[in-house]
């Protein structure tokens, strides 16, 4: 208590952030300064959110900005310099207020949103900051809309005031996600440490398994690093018609999840999934962070060729904490597995973009996706996740299953993670070599650097196992577009750079009408095809531009549809046994 009091002292900000009009969607934020003592107060507001690597342009939605002073409340002459920033001439005054509103109606992890039913803002999408007090102590007061409503959130509550807490810098404020509304509230705890589940949203969830679940995942991922880093921590949940999503906090995550997707086995095991992937986070880049991330530049990208590591090893382990939790059994396990083998070896990109550039180019690429993306790009989530999964094998056949990317783990903890010690990719390859006792220049350069193919079945086969390629029972040449119909169309949405159709000059956007003179649909272009065998030319009529053309292009040969990840025949009992050491 006397640290809270401490710090109100010391604190120059105090935002007060209001709602009085829950349904235009507008938060009312006034941000009163004190003790400046010069000309001109800068204001920025932050472009991006950490754990969502693109420029967002919070400051999109602000508008009605005035500054006073704080004596007088007289107006003070300000101006806007740029995108995100203004300028406040002070005339001598000490103490002064900003006001000004952010239109909040985007439900996302990332951004704001706020109705009729509740207020949730993100720190970055909400808040200006004062450069030369980022290290400051913040002051929040929270002014609900409804007296029913409540406040949650991991910020430090302020002794007897209402809804009022203290934030020790800049980067706690923007960490620290805020839900004002009716929301339901779970408490239970684990390893003695208090969590809550605080849930917006009505759906068919089950909170008892949950909670019940939810233990288990926090349990397995305190055994790896031996400890949970925090005294107390939020789950954040929000039951939206469609959305689905997941942001890491350091005392916090925030989860958004189809409110009718838990009934179903699979979709409620997806949700899992992510529960285990943010939480994972809490150590994997929320304190285990690449050097680029070791001091956040909230103006500006921050550029790491580390996301594979951060993001990718961490997806690895959203699939393989459940298993180890009992949640589900080893063959779910190997059904995540194969279909993300199989979203992997779906994608040409992977042939033209490596995993560290992708890591790089997350800020353009990864979250501005178009008709042509997957020609040219690989996502670090999923290629970084079979590099993981490469990098455990490949140390635990070393060792006889006694070490595992699990020891990766601890060691990035102990040496980057306790202290937030940003690590390098230099750094980051010396410890996977500890670990394997082997080099691996050779196999961060074939895979992370160039776009060597992932030799799957190599690092399978000493556990017994082998990817097996599934093709329909109709075998379907590859002409390499996919269709879809919309308003009464038939729309190509992706064309494959290096098939047929790609090849032909047929392009995303074009839009489909006939084969061989016969109407084609989305619905039908399977079934024509099985007409035609590997080598077949065929006519296919389109729009393109508006421009009817007839182009020829000559059919490739099947492709599967799909890879599963299955016990090899006769297996040696070394495989078994080594098998068994992974999965249990």
């Amino acid at each position: 208590m006397l640290n809270v009091k401490s710090k109100m002292t010391n604190s120059k900000m105090f935002y007060q952030v209001a709602m009085p009009e829950p349904e235009s969607h507008l938060f009312e934020v006034t941000l009163q300064v004190s003790n400046w003592n010069k000309q001109v107060l800068g204001l920025k507001m932050p472009v991006w959110t950490p754990g969502s690597y693109l420029v967002r342009e919070y400051s999109k939605h602000v508008q009605d900005f005035q500054a006073t002073s704080g004596n007088d409340n007289q107006p003070l002459v300000s101006r806007k310099l740029a995108k995100n920033h203004w300028q406040v001439m002070t005339d001598n005054q000490t103490a002064i207020t900003i006001n000004y509103r952010v239109f909040a109606n985007e439900l996302t992890v990332r951004t704001n949103q706020l109705d009729r039913t509740h207020g949730y803002f993100n720190g970055a999408a909400l808040f200006m900051f004062i450069p030369e007090l980022i290290k400051e102590p913040i002051k929040v007061q929270i002014i609900p809309p409804l007296p029913e409503w409540k406040v949650t959130t991991t910020l430090t509550p302020i002794p007897e005031e209402s809804n009022s807490f203290i934030a020790q810098d800049l980067d706690e404020l923007i960490d620290s996600p805020v839900e004002v509304g009716q929301q339901e509230i779970h408490d239970f705890k684990v390893l003695n440490i208090p969590h809550q589940y605080a849930i917006w949203g009505q759906g068919n969830l089950k909170i008892k398994k949950l909670i019940e679940d939810t233990k288990k995942i926090i349990e397995v991922e305190a055994k790896i690093f031996g400890r949970l880093p925090y005294e107390k921590y939020l789950f954040l949940l929000h039951l939206s018609g469609s959305g689905f999503g997941g942001l890491e906090h350091k005392e916090s995550c925030s989860l958004n999840y189809p409110r009718l997707g838990f009934r179903n086995k699979d979709k409620y095991n997806r949700f899992i999934q992510l529960v285990a992937h943010e939480f994972f986070h809490l150590w994997n880049v929320k304190r285990i962070r690449p050097k680029a991330l070791e001091s956040f530049d909230y103006e500006q990208e921050n550029y790491t060729p580390s996301l594979w590591f951060s993001e990718g090893v961490t997806s690895y382990y959203d699939i393989l904490i459940p298993l180890r939790a009992k949640i589900y059994k080893r063959k779910k396990f190997l059904e995540n597995i194969s279909k993300d083998i199989t979203r992997y070896l779906s994608i040409p990109g992977r042939n033209v973009q490596p995993l560290g550039e992708s890591s790089f180019d997350a800020w353009i690429k990864l979250y501005r996706r178009e008709a042509h993306s997957d020609n040219n790009q690989i996502s670090y989530y999923l290629k970084g996740e079979l590099v993981a999964l490469l990098l455990d094998l490949l140390i635990r056949n070393k060792h006889n299953n006694q070490k595992s990317l699990d020891n990766v783990m601890q060691i990035m903890w102990e040496r980057y993670g306790k202290e937030e010690i940003g690590f390098t990719p230099e750094g980051l390859q010396e410890v996977f070599e500890e670990v394997a006792e082997q080099d691996l220049s050779e196999f961060f350069s074939l895979y992370l650097d160039k776009t060597e193919a992932l030799p799957f079945d190599d690092y399978f086969a000493p556990f017994g196992l082998k990817i097996k390629p599934i093709f329909d029972k109709e075998t379907i040449p590859y002409l390499g577009i996919k269709v879809q119909s919309e308003a009464g169309k038939e729309i190509i949405k992706f064309t494959d750079a290096d098939s047929p159709a790609g090849v032909a000059g047929i392009d995303p956007n074009d839009e489909l009408l006939a084969i061989d003179g016969i109407r084609a649909t989305a619905e039908n272009i399977n079934e024509r095809l099985k007409d035609y065998q590997a080598g077949d030319t065929i006519t296919i009529t389109i729009f393109h531009q508006d421009e009817l053309l007839n182009i020829s292009a000559t059919l490739a040969k099947p492709q599967p549809t799909r890879y599963e990840v299955v016990v090899i025949e006769n297996a040696s009992e070394t495989q078994k046994q080594n098998l068994t050491g992974w999965l249990g």
